[in-house]
């Protein structure tokens, strides 16, 4: 498959200066130069359609107790800094909105958002103290239009739990299982995170391998 090599800027920094970082069979991964973002280009994105049919194959239910231990380890560490007063979102909650329920049961009200399968704007439309993101934002094509819409949801003192494995090296990305789904198209490092941090003015903490908490001033 031959690399399509016109200039694709970068859709977290939108810097122009990146460069091609790993190719496979089906598709080639881009390397910011700004923000260390790799990322799939546009082309090779799979429609909404075809985005949502991968998503129905998962069966991702309350009742699936490894499914919640997967989840735990971004609740768990979470739910220590909150009070029951607090109210949270679950930013691409899924279909079963399962992180949501188990905040629920521990006392603590989380509102749910998807853009599939719950897509209420409504949700969008006031602050939170605590937003989580569990293995959503390397599905998401426009990066820099969602960090700042979650900067925006995100109140003073808020948490922002983040959930999603990080680049570590070129050598691991080629044979990263990670990359293999065909609705992963943003890769993030702890070097974008620090980005992200500094970007937003936030505190950035890693919490575990694939899990990092932002805090908002």
């Amino acid at each position: 498959m031959p690399v399509d090599l016109v200039p694709t800027s970068c859709p977290l920094c939108l810097s122009e200066d990146t460069q091609l970082y790993h190719q496979d069979k089906k598709r080639p991964y881009l390397n910011c130069s700004t923000c260390q973002l790799v990322f799939v280009p546009k082309q090779y994105h799979l429609s909404p359609a075809d985005e949502k049919a991968e998503y129905d194959m998962h069966d991702n239910c309350s009742a699936d107790q490894g499914y919640r231990r997967f989840l735990s380890r971004t609740w768990q560490p979470l739910k220590k800094r909150l009070t029951h007063n607090m109210r949270g979102l679950d930013f691409g909650c899924g279909e079963g909105a399962v992180l949501s329920q188990m905040a629920k049961e521990d006392g603590y009200h989380m509102e749910n958002y998807d853009l599939f399968y719950h897509p209420d704007q409504q949700v969008l439309q006031q602050q939170y103290h605590f937003i989580t993101l569990t293995e959503v934002i390397e599905h998401i094509a426009d990066s820099d239009k969602i960090w700042r819409q979650l900067d925006s949801l995100l109140a003073q003192q808020g948490i922002l739990a983040v959930m999603t494995k990080r680049v570590l090296s070129l050598n691991d990305f080629a044979k990263w299982h990670y990359k293999n789904d065909p609705t992963h198209i943003s890769y993030y490092c702890e070097f974008t995170f620090c980005y992200l941090a500094t970007k937003f003015n936030w505190t950035f903490e890693i919490i575990d391998k694939d899990v990092v908490f932002f805090t908002k001033p």
